[in-house]
Order: structure tokens, then C-alpha cells, then sequence
């Protein structure tokens, strides 16, 4: 049986059969009670011993009649009064072989399908024995309000099993159009239960499995636009080198293109890594003043080369959880690309406040059409901005994954003059 369903189903239906029949096993046993105890029937005896001797006393066998009449209307059977030698005081009848088997028993078995329960008089003249026939059990073990309560039980049972087997197709359907490609999808549920959590388990893969496969093709388009051009350069500059006409430029030319290659590849495979699985990243706690300074002290070669100064200014520094190595590179990244674009003369401020880090140069600034673009992967404001400082327009794309990897936010805007980055971890 392959249906999850139906084997819930039917164990919660067999549970509920081997409890009935418990329930009739132990209440059919009760019936005969061990050594000192009292079936229900050892106790009914007494009080049926009780009216019949109070029948005969007061009418005599008229009136015992009617007793015995009204009890085999009730109970269905036929009792017997006897006195203490066994005549039946009803019928005449000898039935002194039952007051021989009733000695230091209180019910015994007359037949495959009966048994006799009996009890005697304290005075001794008296004895009632009372046939009880198996078939007849079931009137009185199960009865027609215990049905309804069985199938009541079994709407139930019915019921847990769609409870609990609906969920789990919805979510087979799920993965089965997340596998056809529908990366899209996702299991909306409710339950605070092992099955709510195995889907929300499912939407946060399917939320990883969706980014990193759509940052791969991001990567693969942006790789296949960007090395159109330097790959083209190389071709010429190939060509030329083999035609002999000016072949220590050409080869210049391609030291330089190979060169930018190599850096393109570099900057691809760190914003591979910054878009990398967050859980295999190693989080420790990470002092900002010691990062930043450190950061500032190797670049301000760099600042003097181009003809600025780097400025560093520390106000309340905090401590924070997060990646030593992502933060350095997000820091860098945007502390060089200002360092590239703030003219000769000019200072780089960079200023830490808390959990923020502030960066500003006092160069031309970006329109303000292109702030919320200049993070997006090979974006370039104009042909000369990046281009003529050697960038490939990857490195405020790499600041902000890495940013964003530590739940932060890194947002641009104009200072005038100049260009201020707030990062805000």
C-alpha cells in the first residue's frame, strides 16, 4: 500500500477496533469475576433472589409467576427459584443437580453457550439461579449507542488522516513545479506543527536555490558582456604584433588587456564569493575602529600616488558579529573607489559612528538619476569615470553583497561636492 493516506487511515481504524473489542473482552470478562470480586451479574442476583422470595412468600406461585414473567421480558431469559433441596417452586421441577454444582461457586458453565450464576438465601431455604446465554451478551456488552460512538470515532480517524496527509500532497506538488523550473513557488502554511516547519524548510531552499541560480546567470551574463572587449583588443593587438608593425606596442597593448583580465576574473571571484552560501561564512566578533584604521593605513600610499589625503575620524565605535575578510573588501572597495575619483589637493573622509562607516571624496559626484545604479554589477556612470581608473565597475557591487550578507544596508548620495557612501552595518 504506496498511499500515505490510506495506511494512516486504516492504523487509526485498527487502533480503534483492537480498542472495542478490549473494551467487550474486559467487560465479557467481568462477567465472571476472580475470588473475591463481584461480576456485575453476582451482584444483580441477589437483589433478583430477593423479589422472587418476597413473590412466593406474599402470593405464593401466582405471584412468582408474574416475577419470572416480567424478568424473561426484561433479561430474556428464565430464572429459576428452588428451595434448598432443589425443587423448583415455580415448575415442581427437580433441580437438585444445580444445587449440588452450586456448592462454593457462584457461576459456573451449563453448555458451549451458557452460564449459570447463582446465589442462596442467608436463612439457607431458598436458592435463584440465573441462566445467562452468550448470544445474548451482546445486547448488553455492545449497545446501539456504542455504534454511533464507533462511528463517530471512525469520522474522526477519517478526519486526522486528511489532516494530516493534505499538507504533505500540497507540498509533493510544490517541489514537483520547483522541479520543472518554476522557481517561483512556494508552500504557504500556517501550522506551527513538524509539517509547517518542513515547509518553511522548503521555501527557505527553494529562496537559496532561486538566488543562487539566478546570481549565476547574472554573473555568466555580465562575464559575457565584459569580456567582448577585451578579448576584441587582444585579437588586433594579436594581428598586429604578427604583421610586424609596431610589435612592442601591440605587445603592450596585450600585457595591458591581459592584465585587465586577469583583474576582471579576480573581481568576479570575489563577488562569486560574496554571493557565496551565508551559512558557510565564519561570523566573529570584529572591532570597526581596528578594521577601519588598519584599512586607512593601507591605502593612504595609494591616496598620496594620486595626490589626496586620507582622513580618518573615530567617534562612538562599536563591536559587531560578522566576516573579517567580506567587511575589509566591502570597506576597501568603497574607500579606494573614492580615492580613484577625489581630485588632486582634495581629502578622503572616512568617518566610523557606531555601526556605520562613512565615506565622502570631494570629486564631481554622481547624477542623481544613477545613485541607485552605481552598486549593480558593471555599472558605469560615465565611459571616463571607471574606465580611466582602471575599475571594471564591480567593486561597489562586491561592498554591497558583502553588506548585504551582514544584513546591512549601503546607500549613496550626492554631498556636494563629492560623493558620500554610508555604510550601516
Amino acid at each position: 500500500m504506496r498511499s500515505l493516506f490510506a495506511r494512516i487511515l486504516l492504523w487509526f481504524l485498527a487502533t480503534t477496533a483492537v480498542t472495542v473489542t478490549g473494551l467487550i473482552v474486559t467487560r465479557w470478562l467481568s462477567l465472571n469475576a476472580a475470588p473475591g470480586q463481584q461480576s456485575p451479574f453476582t451482584r444483580m442476583v441477589p437483589f433478583l433472589l430477593v423479589e422472587a422470595r418476597h413473590a412466593y412468600e406474599s402470593g405464593g406461585q401466582p405471584a412468582l409467576a408474574q416475577l419470572m414473567d416480567r424478568m424473561q421480558r426484561v433479561y430474556e431469559v428464565q430464572g429459576i427459584f428452588t428451595d434448598a433441596s432443589g425443587r423448583d417452586l415455580l415448575t415442581g421441577k427437580d433441580r437438585s443437580d444445580l444445587v449440588r454444582r452450586f456448592q462454593g461457586r457462584s457461576s459456573w458453565r451449563i453448555g458451549r453457550n451458557q452460564v449459570m450464576v447463582a446465589r442462596r438465601s442467608e436463612d439457607g431455604r431458598y436458592c435463584f439461579f440465573f441462566p445467562v446465554i452468550f448470544r445474548r451478551l451482546g445486547n448488553w456488552i455492545l449497545i446501539p449507542q456504542d455504534l454511533w460512538l464507533i462511528g463517530a470515532v471512525a469520522l474522526l480517524c477519517y478526519w486526522l488522516a486528511v489532516h494530516l496527509t493534505k499538507p504533505v500532497r500540497r507540498l509533493q506538488k510544490a517541489v514537483e513545479r520547483f522541479g520543472q523550473g518554476d522557481l517561483s513557488t512556494r508552500f504557504e502554511t500556517g501550522r506551527r506543527d513538524e509539517l509547517g516547519e518542513l515547509a518553511r524548510t522548503f521555501n527557505r531552499m527553494a529562496d537559496r536555490i532561486q538566488t543562487l541560480l539566478a546570481a549565476e546567470r547574472r554573473l555568466l551574463l555580465d562575464i559575457s558582456h565584459e569580456l567582448r572587449s577585451p578579448l576584441a583588443r587582444l585579437g588586433v593587438a594579436v594581428e598586429l604584433a604578427r604583421s610586424g608593425q609596431d610589435r612592442g606596442g601591440a605587445l603592450d597593448r596585450i600585457q595591458k588587456e591581459a592584465d585587465r583580465l586577469n583583474s576582471l576574473v579576480g573581481e568576479l571571484l570575489q563577488v562569486t564569493r560574496a554571493e557565496g552560501d551565508p551559512a558557510s561564512l565564519h561570523f566573529e566578533p570584529v572591532r570597526l575602529d581596528e578594521l577601519v584604521r588598519d584599512i586607512v593605513d593601507t591605502n593612504r600610499i595609494e591616496a598620496t600616488a594620486r595626490g589626496s589625503e586620507l582622513k580618518l575620524d573615530m567617534d562612538t565605535v562599536a563591536e559587531i558579529q560578522g566576516e573579517p575578510e567580506l567587511l575589509r573588501r566591502a570597506t576597501e572597495n568603497v574607500i579606494r573607489n573614492a580615492i580613484r575619483h577625489a581630485p588632486a589637493g582634495t581629502a578622503v573622509e572616512v568617518t566610523v559612528k557606531g555601526r556605520k562607516i562613512l565615506v565622502r571624496d570631494y570629486g564631481p559626484g554622481v547624477p542623481e538619476r544613477d545613485l541607485s545604479r552605481i552598486f549593480d554589477p558593471f555599472y558605469r556612470v560615465e565611459n571616463d569615470r571607471n574606465r580611466s581608473s582602471g575599475g571594471v565597475g564591480l567593486g561597489l557591487a562586491i561592498a554591497r553583497r558583502a553588506v548585504e550578507l551582514h544584513k546591512g544596508t549601503i546607500r549613496a548620495r550626492n554631498a556636494d561636492p563629492g560623493l558620500l557612501v554610508n555604510i550601516d552595518l
